[in-house]
């Protein structure tokens, strides 16, 4: 009767370590079943699942002496048939990708979100660290952001709830944590839109060119009003326009000029174009600033408000139709037609409510630095990490990214 063997090594890693061991199992043309490995600080944990013939006993005695040699520890466990069948049988359960982002990673972060997933009757079967080696002196940003990545299999109890969970944690611990399903579309994206005020880049543009007109705080007071559901986008957007009429148009430059980019987001963009990804801009802001983007960065669509200028001064008018929350969703669907990809390989990013329906329809929607009421609202949210963050939720490691 065949037997079925887990072959468990344990030790110091060195080369030709896992050569030398499979070497002995080649001599014998052992089926390997599965096979597994990791290094942690030059330790090794090795599984090998191997098939042998009734007959084992030399191969087993040749392993073990092999591990002497080497230095290692070896433990076999045999699995009898109702076991292994049980665990092929479970291939075709859902898979998960949890993935904790924070400045720094602490056991009790791990620990809540750990307890939550087998809270969820869930089951872990790779923890894996993204984020490049910290060293013990870090003080600058490149080490200054954690990233471990779980994969987990199973059916969810209540998927709402293991959510609203995560969020709990989020809030609670100063760390970001991705939920999405293991398909295909997660690794195969091809396109990501931003939202540019307070996303992209670090401000609101309207409130910078009010600032320069002299009606900061009217426009303010508009904002705060729409935020409170007394206006729609539409309707504060003109109001807050009609009091930039007059504005020269040279102060549209004079605060491009002094806008900062988010954390993050060069980096981001030059990585995501690197292996062939389509940026957009869909903003409820305007064309003018997008345009200089566009030119900056090769961002491929830029969709906003255009200003209406005549004799180089403002009018307090916008051109055209006015870009909100349903007109942004719509340009997300045209765009993906365009390009000829489904939605599940689209990306979307922003921090406010009217950016809500374009994240929803998105195959990765991200919340990022948003109000609690967004973050609820949107499948991910980066709440600690700048933009490039998003390159880890696409499973990209720090040694991928240049």
């Amino acid at each position: 009767m065949e037997k079925i063997i887990l072959v468990h090594v344990t030790g110091g890693d060195r080369p030709g370590l896992t050569a030398e061991l499979s070497g002995v199992l080649a001599g014998y043309d052992v089926d390997v079943l599965d096979i597994g490995q990791v290094v942690i600080h030059n330790f090794l944990t090795l599984g090998i699942l191997i098939r042998l013939p009734a007959n084992s006993q030399p191969v087993l005695k040749d392993l073990l002496f092999k591990a002497h040699e080497l230095g290692v520890t070896m433990r076999l466990h045999p699995l009898d048939e109702e076991k292994y069948s049980s665990w092929v049988g479970e291939a075709h359960k859902p898979r998960y990708i949890i993935t904790l982002l924070a400045r720094s990673v602490s056991s009790s972060q791990i620990a809540a979100i750990t307890k939550v997933v087998s809270d969820a009757g869930l089951n872990i079967d790779t923890i894996y660290r993204l984020s490049g080696r910290v060293p013990l002196d870090c003080n600058d940003y490149e080490c200054s952001r954690g990233c471990v990545e779980f994969t987990v299999r199973g059916t969810p109890n209540d998927v709402a709830e293991l959510r609203a969970q995560f969020l709990e944690i989020s809030s609670r611990m100063m760390v970001d944590i991705g939920f999405q399903e293991d398909n295909i579309f997660r690794r195969n994206r091809r396109l990501v839109a931003f939202d540019m005020d307070s996303t992209l880049i670090q401000a609101e543009v309207i409130d910078e060119l009010a600032k320069e007109a002299g009606v900061g705080d009217q426009v303010a007071a508009i904002t705060e009003s729409a935020m409170r559901g007394e206006l729609d986008f539409k309707q504060s957007l003109r109001k807050r326009l009609s009091l930039l009429e007059g504005l020269d148009e040279s102060v549209l430059q004079k605060v491009a000029d002094r806008l900062p980019m988010s954390e993050g987001a060069e980096k981001l963009i030059s990585n995501l174009k690197n292996v062939g990804y389509k940026i957009a801009i869909l903003s409820g802001g305007f064309t003018y600033f997008g345009e200089i983007l566009r030119k900056r960065y090769g961002i491929d669509y830029v969709y906003a408000n255009e200003l209406e200028i005549k004799d180089g001064k403002l009018t307090g008018k916008a051109v055209g139709d006015i870009v909100d929350a349903q007109k942004k969703a719509e340009l997300l669907q045209s765009i993906a037609d365009q390009e000829r990809i489904s939605l599940q390989q689209v990306i979307a990013v922003g921090d406010g409510a009217n950016d809500l329906p374009m994240l929803n329809l998105a195959g990765l929607g991200i919340a990022f630095h948003a109000k609690p009421k967004v973050k609820q609202g949107a499948r991910q949210a980066i709440s600690t990490l700048g933009l490039d963050a998003i390159l880890f939720l696409l499973g990209m490691r720090s040694r991928d990214v240049v």
